[in-house]
């Protein structure tokens, strides 16, 4: 009699333990999910130019159904056609990953394509927005807040001195989180291991809007 109380007591721990391992799991997997990225490239450039920031990113906890690039129709840059393509993308992504909002990285032109769906379409289903070289004031010279009542969109400006292509003085947003590094070109932004770091605290809420 004693020997099947041992035995049950034994299952019975073994039980118990078994589902408080199991919980722990559940809950980092769910405290690590992220609001899916979106990357916008460029004029002149495409979707292959987030390759290296997407594989940072998925060392850095990032799945797949969580990192995604458009492919611009209009490679010119042209940031009305680009912001309306973007709407359409955006909706997409938040169908298919059952989110209400999604985070941006816009490369030069991507930065003001991003800017004017926020500002035209789009001020309610961002959270975190990153420029890499970006011309912002084309577009605005303060960064958006967005039209969520109870949210304001962050941003990370992060441009180069050693950008030859698009002037520092048009990447600055007013309110946004303007950061300048050197050593690094145009392109350079999309390869770089510093940017990476400053793009991670972006998407991780470490943007700024104090407008």
């Amino acid at each position: 009699m004693k020997i099947k109380n041992i035995i049950s007591l034994v299952a019975c721990m073994a039980i118990t333990f078994s589902v408080v391992g199991i919980q722990p799991s559940v809950s980092k997997a769910q405290s690590n999910a992220h609001d899916p990225v979106i990357y916008i490239h460029g004029a002149g450039g495409n979707s292959t130019n987030f390759y290296a920031i997407k594989n940072y990113l998925k060392k850095q906890g990032w799945s797949d159904n969580e990192l995604y690039a458009i492919e611009m129709i209009d490679k010119t840059g042209n940031s009305l056609n680009n912001a309306r393509q973007l709407a359409s993308y955006v909706d997409e992504v938040l169908k298919k990953t059952g989110k209400s909002k999604v985070d941006m990285i816009g490369h030069s032109a991507g930065g003001i394509n991003a800017l004017t769906y926020i500002l035209n379409d789009g001020g309610s289903k961002v959270n975190d927005v990153i420029t890499l070289g970006s011309p912002n004031k084309f577009v605005t010279s303060k960064a958006p807040v967005g039209t969520d009542p109870n949210h304001k969109i962050l941003y990370t400006s992060i441009y180069s001195k050693g950008d030859y292509l698009v002037p520092n003085r048009l990447s600055t947003l007013q309110g946004a989180k303007n950061v300048q590094i050197s050593g690094v070109g145009h392109m350079g932004l999309v390869v770089n291991s510093k940017v990476n770091k400053l793009i991670k605290e972006g998407l991780n809420g470490g943007g700024q809007n104090t407008n």
